[in-house]
């Protein structure tokens, strides 16, 4: 069966086969898999380019590093 016969046949919103990759990408990354993992699902050559597609839906990374970085200034002055 076509793509666009079963979405037809379902009643579900008219959609691209390539939004269901895009959501299952986005939903595996808002979970916390390895980008390197995620990268090999979709058949990337190298994680460099999921993250140029991707990189802004890594959840609170800008947060994490300056946790990091907040913590290691601290026990580095004691």
């Amino acid at each position: 069966m076509s793509w666009k016969r079963l979405v037809k046949c379902t009643k579900v919103p008219n959609i691209r086969f390539h939004d269901i990759r895009h959501t299952h990408t986005s939903i595996l990354i808002s979970e916390g898999v390895d980008i390197v993992k995620i990268s090999r699902r979709l058949g990337h050559a190298n994680p460099k380019i999921t993250l140029e597609f991707y990189a802004h839906l890594l959840p609170n990374a800008d947060n994490d590093i300056a946790y990091i970085f907040h913590k290691a200034i601290q026990s580095n002055a004691k």
